[in-house]
């Protein structure tokens, strides 16, 4: 597999995992209530917990990041712009985001801003490089 696609395939993962956890904590479902609302149809979600609101949160921006990268790596694949800054950019957005899910989850708020605006600075790079 192309290394670039490698890396849709890693951001995919990522945000899987990230939507997956939101939830659990979520529905507290180290419990054994929260584990039969898990589940379940989550009719009767409890209020979210500071904690848990920042990992939904940290989850939908995942989601909406990844449709951002998704797009551009496929671009650059299927127009053959799978040059050294593509792939770069492609690493610095994924190891940014890697960063990002935890830091926002525990909630660092400036650290936070930081290290998305670098995942914003991969996507860039890898802009720059198709052209």
């Amino acid at each position: 597999m192309p290394k670039l696609l490698s890396l849709v395939v890693c951001m995919t993962l990522l945000t899987w995992l990230t939507v997956l956890v939101a939830s659990l904590i979520r529905a507290k479902a180290w419990t054994p209530k929260g584990l039969m609302l898990a589940f379940g149809n989550r009719d009767n979600l409890p209020e979210a917990t500071p904690l848990a609101g920042r990992a939904q949160r940290a989850a939908a921006n995942s989601l909406e990041n990844l449709l951002f990268f998704a797009a551009l790596a496929l671009v650059a694949q299927a127009a053959g712009a799978t040059n050294e800054r593509v792939l770069l950019g492609a690493q610095v957005f994924l190891w940014a985001r890697v960063i990002y899910v935890p830091v926002y989850v525990i909630g660092v708020p400036f650290v936070r801003t930081g290290v998305w605006t670098v995942s914003i600075v991969g996507l860039a790079m890898m802009v720059m490089g198709m052209t």
